[in-house]
């Protein structure tokens, strides 16, 4: 039987809690952003991430060795996934909304993109591996 390293991770997050003095909250949020020290910082093990695969490889011990291996989309972290997604789905909605009335001359090649993109995105939502139909935006 074939053997996998496969490395995971979670997002933990971490955060500490600083008083700023500024005129308004943008800039103290910017002071906050640039603020460089978190010698009182606090992890937060209770809102810890999902844990998420960050790379694969054939074989024991395998691991940043030989060649990586591509790991289906659906075990990417959710945000991650989301965000991928996110230039297909506002590349389709700029196609209708430049064309001519409201319909790309190539209507039927473009609705098919759209209903692959719609069951990307609801899958992704739902935590579920891409769909794999015509259409599939992926």
């Amino acid at each position: 039987m074939p053997l996998f390293t496969i490395e995971t991770t979670y997002r933990l997050p971490v955060y500490r809690q600083r008083t700023y003095e500024a005129d308004t909250l943008d800039q103290a949020c910017d002071l906050a952003i640039a603020d460089e020290g978190w010698d009182d910082e606090k992890s937060d093990v209770e809102t810890s991430g999902d844990t998420y695969v960050t790379g694969a490889w054939e074989g024991r011990d395998a691991a940043y060795s030989g060649r990586a291996l591509d790991v289906p989309s659906r075990f990417d972290e959710q945000i991650q996934r989301k965000a991928a997604h996110f230039e297909v789905l506002l590349g389709l909605l700029k196609v209708f909304a430049h064309a001519p009335d409201g319909e790309p001359t190539d209507g039927p090649f473009w609705r098919r993109r759209l209903a692959g993109a719609i069951a990307k995105a609801e899958a992704i939502i739902a935590g579920a591996p891409d769909p794999h139909a015509d259409g599939d935006a992926s």
